[in-house]
């Protein structure tokens, strides 16, 4: 597709906002629908949260109120986007239900990103944070399993498989080894400059999605694994965010922004087969073109620059689709080879070659001095007391032989 956003013209609409009825959409059948249509809606809802929030963060450090009053207009229509994404959710689909979506999204997005990024050093990122979030999709599947009897290929089709990738209780570093150098987006492929924005927003929704739900789950070992994993979504919202560009002025960071969401919406839409939402879909992809011309029209207005100073080549790149390619193998590769890195600084390291006094070392005896009272561990030691074996969809052994025994939870891996 040669599509350029920026020799488009927006559709004009008949009205500026939505009324309620047209909030109000109809959800999704979960018994039906494509797990991928799951995954695309969740995409969107963490595309609009980042949207709304960097348009707050920007209204904050302006001094300018034509500026804000713009910006305040294009909020309140990405607001109306974000309820009408998440009206798409069913009433039937529980917390543990969607939060198996958040994790499927993070596997299979990260996955898809990686194989078609061009930058080794962004691709290595996205390598690293793939298979920690493909075990934290590992041990939600299993509390799935225990405490509600609900198998996780009904939610996740024969898409994704669960089973063991970084044990979760490897995952946590040092802060400070979190942050990666910066990617320059002038000069970098336009896909790596999309895939990193989009990243974020999909990692920081994950994120907030658990701070704000861990406490509502309805026992102490599900609330705690909630904790745990949320603390891991911290650390990779910090690695991904650390690799955005930090030049340019706010209204610069808007125009990318939109450019994102354009990119994003087109790809949901022309990937989507549930006809309600894609045509949902194509709607707001609408909206957000108006967006970007408005962000255009801003940033030559106050700063008299052209968006090709920005983005230089404004034609949209490969769309995303989700699940026209199997991401199995792939994922199989990263686990075997990297699955005993962890961070270090700006770069990696295999746990094994850190010194003895290595601040990842450090943190892990402040977090996970007891390996009893840490939560990704405790789910699965429960399901293999319970069930004799921990619960696992595997299209063949997995590829490490360490991590094959289904009657112990391995977590020396990486640690």
């Amino acid at each position: 597709m040669n599509f350029n956003p920026f020799a488009e013209k927006p559709i004009k609409t008949k009205a500026e906002f939505y009324d309620w009825k047209q909030l109000a959409v109809k959800p999704y059948n979960k018994f039906q629908i494509d797990p991928m249509t799951r995954l695309r809606v969740i995409l969107a809802n963490g595309s609009e949260f980042e949207a709304v929030w960097f348009s707050h963060r920007f209204n904050r450090h302006c001094d300018n109120n034509d500026i804000r009053r713009q910006l305040a207009v294009t909020r309140r229509q990405e607001q109306q986007q974000q309820k009408r994404i998440a009206a798409l959710k069913p009433i039937n689909e529980d917390l543990l239900e969607h939060t198996i979506g958040y994790e499927q999204l993070a596997v299979e997005l990260t996955a898809t990103f990686a194989q078609r990024e061009t930058d080794k050093y962004v691709q290595q990122a996205m390598n690293f944070a793939l298979i920690e979030d493909f075990d934290h999709l590992y041990r939600y599947a299993n509390l799935l399993d225990m405490d509600q009897g609900v198998k996780v290929e009904n939610l996740i089709g024969n898409y994704t498989e669960a089973m063991p990738g970084r044990p979760t209780i490897s995952e946590h570093r040092y802060p400070s080894d979190e942050i990666k150098r910066f990617v320059n987006f002038h000069k970098c492929d336009s896909l790596t400059a999309l895939d990193i924005s989009i990243l974020v927003s999909a990692e920081q929704q994950t994120m907030n999605y658990y701070m704000n739900q861990a406490g509502f789950y309805h026992n102490n070992l599900g609330k705690q694994l909630y904790s745990e994993i949320a603390m891991i979504e911290e650390q990779h919202v910090s690695m991904y965010g650390s690799l955005q560009d930090v030049n340019g002025s706010w209204l610069e960071k808007l125009l990318m922004h939109e450019y994102a969401e354009c990119y994003l919406y087109m790809s949901l839409w022309q990937d989507e087969t549930d006809k309600n939402v894609k045509k949902i879909f194509e709607e707001h992809f609408n909206t957000e073109l108006q967006h970007l011309h408005d962000a255009t029209e801003m940033l030559e207005k106050y700063e008299k620059k052209e968006w090709k100073q920005i983005i230089p080549n404004g034609t949209f790149p490969e769309l995303l689709k989700f699940g026209r390619q199997s991401n199995v193998d792939y994922i199989r590769k990263v686990i075997a080879e990297e699955i005993t890195l962890t961070g270090v600084r700006e770069d990696y390291s295999e746990v094994s070659q850190l010194p003895k006094d290595s601040m990842f070392f450090q943190y892990q005896k402040d977090v996970n001095s007891n390996v009893k009272s840490v939560a990704s561990h405790n789910v699965i030691e429960k399901r293999i007391a319970d069930e004799g074996e921990d619960m696992r969809i595997e299209k063949q052994m997995h590829p490490l032989p360490e991590m094959r025994d289904r009657t112990q939870d391995n977590t020396e891996a990486g640690r």
